[in-house]
């Protein structure tokens, strides 16, 4: 269980299933992933983007590194809407778009530092997420806007991991992005 507006993270084995739920529904989970052996190889959301033709992500894609490997798969998806354009939120975010509201809290992008830390990763290393049921839209104008996530208590969503994986996890700390409130996010990882 990851708490509310908090982070892990951990390492996948080649061929490990990492599932993610959020139990009371709505819930966003940001999602990054480093190649174990050398973390500069890391999830780039142009590569995905380039490679699966396609901004709607779901089960059957691959997630793509910066070195054109994949390092995910999308094995099962109960939603069907995520995220893969907007970053981590952060104290930035707060400042930035939230006129300085909930500056007192670190924001993915602090969790996902501190988790990911001992892994000797950076926090300038940290690339855009992939926001597991996240719900951003894109206007006409090209304009992006968030909507509540679609996600139902306990709906999941699994990626295997294509190589040895750092992951790092988050409870998103976005109010906006989670519907008006911030709840657990569980997660679980199966061999094969």
């Amino acid at each position: 269980m990851i708490p509310a507006r908090s982070g892990a993270a951990f390492v996948l084995e080649r061929g490990d299933v990492l599932t993610i739920a959020a139990p009371a529904g709505q819930q966003v989970a940001d999602l990054v992933a480093f190649a174990a052996d050398d973390p500069r190889e890391v999830l780039s959301n142009g590569r995905t983007f380039d490679y699966e033709e396609s901004l709607a992500l779901t089960t059957g894609n691959r997630l793509w590194s910066n070195r054109s490997e994949p390092l995910l798969t999308i094995v099962h998806d109960d939603v069907g809407k995520h995220d893969f354009l907007l970053t981590p939120c952060s104290r930035d975010t707060w400042r930035i778009c939230y006129g300085g509201r909930h500056d007192d809290v670190p924001g993915c992008f602090g969790n996902l530092a501190a988790a990911l830390a001992p892994f000797g990763i950076a926090a300038d290393e940290i690339p855009t997420s992939f926001n597991v049921f996240m719900r951003v839209e894109v206007g006409p104008d090209g304009r992006i806007a968030v909507h509540p996530p679609l996600s139902q208590a306990h709906d999941r969503f699994k990626v295997r991991a294509e190589k040895r994986l750092i992951v790092g996890l988050t409870a998103c700390s976005a109010a906006l992005s989670n519907n008006g409130r911030c709840t657990p996010i569980e997660y679980a990882v199966e061999q094969p």
